[in-house]
């Protein structure tokens, strides 16, 4: 095998072992009722969650909230609404 074929089946290898770590999230406002989808979130030492919404790209943070672990399939459809 040449090398350019070689390095292209290792970048492959990577970005496919890379997506199927991502682990998605549904975070609800208890307040509000207003859903938001993320990736990755923090808590603070007040028990706020803080977060990158993937709809809208901004920070959030939520006092009171529910966090969920949802399927590829439901945060792509729900980032979509």
């Amino acid at each position: 095998m040449k090398f350019g074929t070689v390095r292209y089946l290792w970048i492959c290898f990577l970005l496919l072992f890379a997506a199927g770590c991502t682990t998605y999230y549904r975070i609800s406002d208890q307040a509000t009722g207003r859903i938001y989808y993320t990736t990755d979130y923090d808590r603070t030492d007040s028990g706020a969650v803080v977060f990158e919404d993937a709809k809208s790209r901004s920070r959030v943070t939520l006092q009171s909230s529910e966090v969920r672990e949802v399927s590829r399939q439901d945060f792509q459809a729900g980032r979509r609404k």
